[in-house]
């Protein structure tokens, strides 16, 4: 399948390298030279521009920076100059209003179009084995899991169109929160006396079980390897982390839902980037505790 990429940074990089490897032919476009570079050496076509990218393709991917640029592309570059049978996937994480608006965008065009946000990060993106939540219609979304299946282990169709954007938004809530219950955690532990391995392999296996625990546990060498083991480098960074908890905080706002823990989140958040950590993994908060 001919294959648009738009949007080839830490994340889109990885993903289009696997669409490759799937078998797919890769138009890709980037505005950054290395990201061009490194698409072309994974077998990448390259392009100078969208509009160039998407010319005679099947489908378009993206994964861009946030809510204003994937408007921008899709309605300036990618609808009216992509043929009109493409199916348009982004797998950015943006607001919900932005993404349905962009949907309703398509459809009045004649494309289908679903919003696929992903779950797993770099590394995962680089291996394969992204989690993708997607929103738009059961044709869409039919058309959509063959390429979404190159890119990730688990594909999920999560409803209408938005709707993968407003499962990311809750799950990366509900991860700000708890991984900062578990850094918290494993201080009350170590003030109390607790050797931290000991405890671990009490809680791993106790009803305080969580992913931030057992599967990217804050503290250096204790349970899986994780970004605490390498000073908390790699993994998320806590600028992506407080820019999702914000979409959560306006989703909520929009929604009237009352969700203390997540605002609490943001603002711990949203101190501990402006002390100049906004590219220390999300779980370099345990060093403020």
């Amino acid at each position: 399948m001919q294959i648009a990429f738009i949007g080839l940074g830490n994340m889109g990089g990885g993903m289009a390298a696997n669409l490759v490897k799937a078998g797919h032919t890769v138009r890709a476009f980037d505005l950054a030279e290395a990201a061009i570079e490194h698409a072309r050496e994974s077998g990448c076509d390259t392009f100078g521009s969208a509009p160039e990218a998407v010319q005679g393709v099947e489908a378009v991917v993206s994964m861009l920076p946030n809510g204003r640029i994937v408007e921008s592309v899709y309605t300036s570059d990618v609808i009216g100059r992509a043929p009109e049978p493409a199916l348009l996937i982004d797998c950015s994480t943006i607001d919900v209003a932005t993404a349905k608006r962009v949907e309703d965008a398509a459809k009045a065009a004649r494309y289908d179009m679903v919003d696929a946000p992903v779950s797993g990060g770099i590394a995962a993106a680089n291996a394969g084995t992204l989690t993708f939540m997607v929103g738009g219609s059961d044709t869409a979304f039919a058309r959509a899991k063959p390429i979404l299946d190159g890119m990730g282990k688990t594909v999920i169709h999560a409803g209408g169109a938005g709707a993968g954007q407003a499962a990311k938004i809750c799950n990366n809530m509900l991860l700000g929160a708890s991984m900062i219950a578990t850094c918290e955690t494993f201080r009350l532990a170590e003030k109390l006396g607790l050797d931290l391995q000991t405890f671990y392999d009490i809680a791993s296996k106790a009803s305080g079980q969580n992913w931030s625990m057992t599967s990217y546990c804050p503290v250096p060498g204790v349970g899986p390897q994780s970004p605490a083991d390498n000073g908390y480098q790699g993994g998320f960074a806590s600028a992506l982390m407080l820019k999702d908890l914000k979409l959560a905080m306006e989703a909520a706002h929009d929604a009237g839902a009352t969700v203390p823990m997540g605002e609490l989140a943001e603002k711990l958040y949203e101190r501990f980037t402006a002390a100049g950590n906004g590219t220390v993994d999300f779980s370099g908060i345990i060093r403020t505790l």
